[in-house]
């Protein structure tokens, strides 16, 4: 059934203007009354990573400190302290402040594996997103919905802002582009948190036994998705600020072209370059960065580009990706050297042609709004904030 859920909404966090922004973690430590499900006496499995605080400590710390049993952490992407580069292999460890296994989710195993959740008997998910679909925490939080489902074990997901939830925007995800960069029919800006996105996992069964989740969120009190949100922390190392966070989903797709876009700078994700032909006055070279870009694009060049630092940035501007084809297509050259994961990034191939084929942003972007309005439909009953996006 499509809304099976099991999730509790509490007087507490209704909307309250006059009061400040309470993530759900921070309302699981400072009111353990508040979760809907019982904790203690619970051998507990953590998902969680760097951005996993309360004020400047870490989940995990609190957890124990109220006397709860956490056996294992597990980690998404860049690793559980958030200091792995994007792609890095990270492997399992001890944390070396807690003592508390960390099983990593990225590689080889991106799903909790049986053995791993042996005598767990509740997850709980915590993880800041930045809402944009080919982030990969939300990629990992379905893996942990599926494993949880199949094992029988509750799920309570600790929701987070997104900093990006005022814009429903971009292609919809065709299935057969489906990736680690991409699960779901999501557009790539799909204005939900992932409490929410969890909500509309279960009740659209895109994970296996999806009704025999016993899935549970705490939502954010006081949070209204238009509001801007600044990070306290960043999600991963190269979104370092919250300009990097908003240009990201314009951005990322350069990640399929030989452009560079700041890995290995101090100001990754905020400049647009190249060597020749150059796309702008702003000059940089790109060097190798431990824990963030070892070998970043055009690693110890001359990039010339644009500095987009104190541009006025906020959704989806194809801009970017229009004014550097024209100029590589000038110069005869390819635009997208590796095309095939241009489309996993957008999800369709459809993007990529357009953009190939010299359609204007104004064109491109009226090919996607029947999708972007029946999903809007879709994800309707699953929303748990006030629904305004752009």
């Amino acid at each position: 059934m499509r809304m099976t859920l099991l999730l509790l909404c509490f007087a507490a966090t209704c909307f309250t203007q006059a009061e400040a922004l309470q993530t759900g973690a921070e309302q699981l430590v400072n009111q353990p009354d508040i979760s809907p499900v019982e904790l203690k006496a619970k051998h507990i499995a953590l998902v969680a990573n760097q951005s996993s605080l309360v004020g400047g400590t870490h989940l995990l710390e609190l957890l124990l400190q109220q006397g709860l049993q956490v056996k294992t952490v597990f980690s998404p992407e860049h690793g559980f302290r958030g200091n792995a580069d994007a792609g890095a292999k990270v492997d399992n460890s001890i944390d070396p402040e807690t003592g508390v296994a960390v099983v990593s989710l990225y590689g080889q195993h991106k799903k909790p594996k049986v053995e791993a959740l042996k005598g767990i008997n509740l997850l709980i998910f915590d993880v800041q997103d930045v809402g944009v679909r080919y982030y990969t925490y939300l990629s990992t939080l379905h893996y942990v919905m599926e494993a949880a489902a199949e094992q029988d074990i509750p799920l309570l997901v600790l929701d987070r802002p997104n900093p990006n939830g005022a814009y429903v925007d971009g292609p919809v995800l065709e299935n057969h582009y489906q990736s680690f960069v991409g699960m779901h029919p999501i557009p790539l800006l799909h204005g939900m948190t992932l409490g929410e996105l969890a909500l509309m996992i279960k009740g659209e069964a895109w994970i296996n036994k999806a009704e025999q989740l016993k899935l549970f969120v705490l939502p954010i009190k006081n949070y209204q998705r238009d509001i801007p949100y600044d990070l306290p922390v960043r999600p991963s190392p190269n979104l370092p600020n919250a300009q990097a966070v908003v240009l990201y989903p314009s951005l990322g797709f350069f990640e399929a072209t030989p452009l560079s876009i700041g890995r290995g700078t101090d100001f990754p994700f905020q400049v647009l370059g190249y060597t020749n032909p150059p796309l702008g006055p702003f000059a940089f070279s790109p060097v190798a960065k431990a824990g963030a870009a070892l070998t970043p694009p055009l690693k110890n060049q001359l990039v010339l580009g644009q500095d987009l630092r104190k541009v006025k940035a906020g959704g989806l501007d194809l801009s970017y990706l229009i004014q550097a084809q024209a100029l590589f297509a000038k110069h005869q050259l390819k635009l997208f050297n590796s095309p095939d994961f241009m489309d996993k990034l957008s999800g369709t191939s459809k993007l990529r042609q357009q953009v190939e084929q010299g359609w204007s942003e104004a064109q491109i972007r009226q090919s996607w709004q029947a999708d972007l309005q029946k999903f809007r439909q879709q994800r309707r009953p699953y929303l748990l904030y006030p629904d305004h996006p752009l």
